[in-house]
């Protein structure tokens, strides 16, 4: 339990003895700029109070007028910093007194708006909602909602420029965002509730304020009514209770309000001087009561959370005001000192802790100017590619980030520095724009390149020129892969256009050699048939005949024609009964090996790749006549290591031989490269 919690506690059914709240008009000048002094303050009139403006009044004279309350000095005419902080307390709980539930604004912690997603500002906003009091949440929401339309806004003009680059019109453009949608719920929410609110509190504040200026005008009433002392400080005593018991009042009100009544309630005192042993009684209850406020306050002066014990703080000024009434002349001033002492001492340390802010905000402020000046850095860069540009708008999105995380600034700067960053990024975006602006003719220029293609496409699709038209195919297929990218709009458009035309064709070439596999399979089984007769066949030793015989064979099965592609293994089979053939006939390696290679260019040149097989081949042999190159000179290398050997040596016969054997091989090859060239 707080000391404010003990104070009020210890005061129990004690302070229903109380002759009054206040010390004196004094004190209350003191917490306001607008009071007078008791015997400046103006009285209030039947039509004044009427019309609900609570001042002093003047007309009513005072018993013993040496007995009325004088204003300290320092307290009436006070224009040092401490009388600021002591009208900010007043006025804080002026708003307080008008509807209590304004206390609870204290309570809530104030989070790091600035840092939260869209998201979580929207679930912060509905938290509040649910979770506090309607009146107690109005900073953090007018925080909430400025963080959230800033942020909005910021994706909105993201979202427009991809519009844009997107080659979509400005006045097409429409972003909606359920996050958006979500708070705009939740605000529309509290303005309802808030509205509700104040309009029911409204009525009770003016019927309120009716009430304690009715309790002013009886407690004028007193100091002529003829009746028993002590039946009339009953009446005072009734009179406190109501006042005390009336509900709040216009913040606007209040202090006029308080400050009447406490003149009233000072000048029924002075009325009591006939009963000194009665308002000392008081005087001396009441500087009990204070005396411990004062000491609660320097026991906060010592606290170190510095907004906690500001907060209790006006708690004490508002029970030293309110809860309160007069102490003895001779105390007043020292009281009242003594309690602006410890005051000072809070509100100065909690001007330290607001510097130490400052100083944080500054740091903040700072770090957002270098990351301005970083986007203004990425801006001024010349970028000429697509890739270039989008590497730069991930990073001025990452800064962007950045900023966003960086925290409060000053506020005085605040809308400076949002303006700044603001500035950077429309400079980068207008840069980036104008580049793929440009990148927008160019990809216009590559669509009817394109288109182009589409056309021929489509009317050579139904072409029975398969040997033309299947390398046009080719061949545009292949350009259209060179020639960039179109609009984005119209990519998937064309490329479905440009792609069934394309497959349109080679889907009627793939099922006209389907038609035709049948004729491959017959030309396998033949072959078939043909390599086992071949295996049966035998030769009659004489070399010219048995070699027509082969020769003719190999004709034959030429002429039978191709085998499915997965049956082509039948080749290898005929040329090792070839191999078999030849072995029985006095021929040369090489002659035999040419007989061969004719078949095989033959089969080569026969299909429908047959350019791109004897491009193959003539790369294979060419390879192949440089590797064998090179291992002659290698062995012609090494013979030089034998300079004082003997040709009949044996390494040097086998070094001999396999140069011999090389060079053999070399002409067997390029006969075969002769072959090739003379079939283009």
């Amino acid at each position: 339990m707080s000391e404010i919690d003990n104070l009020q506690k210890a005061d129990g059914k004690e302070e229903n003895k109380l002759p009054v709240k206040n010390d004196d008009n004094t004190e209350n000048t003191s917490l306001d700029n607008n009071a007078q002094s008791v015997e400046e303050t103006p009285e209030i009139d039947e039509k004044e109070a009427t019309s609900q403006t609570v001042e002093a009044e003047k007309e009513e004279p005072s018993n013993e007028k040496e007995e009325v309350a004088e204003t300290p000095k320092d307290e009436a005419v006070d224009t040092s910093k401490d009388e600021d902080v002591i009208n900010e307390i007043e006025e804080s709980n002026a708003e307080d007194a008008e509807d209590e539930g304004n206390k609870e604004r204290h309570t809530i912690a104030v989070k790091e708006y600035d840092k939260m997603s869209l998201e979580s500002l929207a679930i912060e906003l509905e938290k509040l909602l649910k979770n506090e009091k309607i009146q107690a949440i109005k900073s953090h929401v007018n925080d909430i909602n400025n963080e959230f339309k800033t942020k909005f806004q910021a994706l909105l003009d993201e979202k427009k420029t991809e519009f844009l680059n997107d080659g979509g019109n400005e006045i097409d453009f429409y972003y909606s965002s359920p996050i958006q949608k979500r708070f705009k719920t939740a605000y529309k929410a509290y303005r309802t509730k808030l509205n509700e609110h104040y309009k029911g509190l409204e009525k009770n504040l003016k019927q309120n304020l009716a009430d304690k200026l009715e309790i002013i005008e009886e407690l004028k009433g007193l100091l002529n009514v003829e009746e028993n002392i002590n039946t009339t400080y009953k009446h005072f005593k009734e009179l406190q209770e109501r006042w005390r018991n009336t509900g709040p009042i216009p913040r606007d009100k209040y202090n006029n309000a308080w400050n009447s009544y406490h003149h009233h309630v000072e000048r029924f005192y002075d009325f009591l001087h006939l009963n000194r042993d009665l308002r000392d009684l008081d005087f001396k209850h009441n500087l009990d009561k204070k005396l411990k406020i004062i000491e609660r306050a320097e026991e906060l002066a010592k606290d170190d959370n510095v907004m906690r014990s500001f907060r209790e703080l006006q708690e004490l000024h508002k029970m030293w005001k309110e809860e309160l009434g007069p102490v003895a002349r001779e105390h007043r001033e020292e009281i009242w000192d003594r309690f602006k002492a410890a005051t000072k001492i809070i509100n100065d340390k909690r001007q330290d802790y607001y510097k130490e802010i400052d100083k944080v905000y500054e740091k903040n402020l700072e770090n957002k100017l270098e990351i301005i000046a970083k986007i203004e850095a990425i801006g001024e860069q010349e970028s000429k590619s697509h890739s270039s540009w989008q590497k730069k708008i991930k990073e001025v999105e990452a800064l962007r980030n950045d900023f966003f995380n960086a925290g409060k600034v000053p506020i005085k700067v605040n809308e400076a520095t949002w303006a700044k960053f603001k500035d950077s990024v429309r400079a980068f975006n207008k840069k980036k724009n104008a580049f793929y602006k440009g990148l927008k003719m160019e990809q216009y220029d590559n669509l009817q390149k394109k288109l182009e293609l589409i056309k021929i496409a489509e009317d050579n699709k139904d072409s029975e020129d398969t040997e033309v038209t299947t390398a046009l195919m080719k061949k545009i297929q292949s350009d259209w892969k060179k020639i960039g990218h179109v609009p984005r709009k119209d990519s998937d458009k064309i490329w479905k256009q440009f792609k069934n035309a394309c497959n349109y064709y080679f889907d009627r070439l793939h099922a006209k050699r389907n038609a035709a596999s049948q004729e491959q399979v017959d030309a396998f089984n033949q072959k078939q048939d043909l390599l086992n007769t071949l295996k049966e066949l035998s030769l009659t030793g004489d070399k010219d005949k048995d070699l027509t015989t082969i020769k003719d064979q190999i004709n034959t099965w030429k002429n039978i024609g191709r085998v499915p592609n997965d049956k082509r293994y039948i080749e290898g089979k005929f040329n090792k009964v070839l191999d078999n053939l030849f072995s029985s006939l006095k021929m040369e390696k090489n002659e035999i090996e040419m007989i061969k290679y004719e078949n095989k260019l033959d089969n080569l040149n026969s299909g429908d790749n047959n350019t791109r097989n004897l491009d193959n081949e003539r790369s294979f042999i060419k390879k192949k006549i440089d590797e064998v190159k090179s291992q002659i000179n290698q062995l012609e290398n090494n013979l030089q290591f034998f300079t004082n050997v003997d040709d009949d040596n044996p390494l040097v016969k086998e070094v001999h031989n396999n140069i011999k054997a090389h060079k053999q091989t070399l002409k067997l090859l390029k006969t075969k490269l002769s072959k090739v060239k003379s079939l283009y």
